[in-house]
């Protein structure tokens, strides 16, 4: 698919916590299209998943690599990642409402059609 990717940080607040996600979209197609969210393994919202996001949006979706962690964190070895990932799998009305607070952030991007989203992860 040609076009041209346009893609940018999405933040938007969950409880009092900024989330950085990352926004991907055809900025040659004119109507909202269907929309994935994808949420990262334990390390965070790194370069692969930025990558994969981007994929998605070659594809004509609006994707979004969504932020768990909070402020971008990342994992730089895999005692941090497990940490951060405990952190989540240890509150999971935090994690839902993270999910949830991504779900709402990427249904208010005007490229998306809010009546047609998913969401993959690892």
């Amino acid at each position: 698919m040609s076009g041209t990717i346009t893609t940018q940080e999405l933040s938007y607040d969950v409880n009092g916590t900024t989330m950085r996600s990352f926004l991907a979209y055809d900025a040659s197609h004119a109507q909202p299209r269907p929309a994935v969210m994808v949420v990262h393994e334990w390390w965070g919202l790194d370069d692969y998943l930025r990558r994969r996001a981007t994929m998605l949006a070659e594809l004509g979706y609006t994707a979004l690599a969504v932020d768990m962690y909070g402020d971008g964190k990342t994992g730089a070895n895999p005692d941090e990642a497990g940490a951060l990932m405990n952190a989540v799998l240890g509150d999971m009305d935090t994690g839902t409402a993270r999910i949830r607070g991504a779900a709402q952030a990427l249904a208010g991007v005007e490229q998306t059609d809010a009546s047609r989203m998913a969401c993959i992860g690892y």
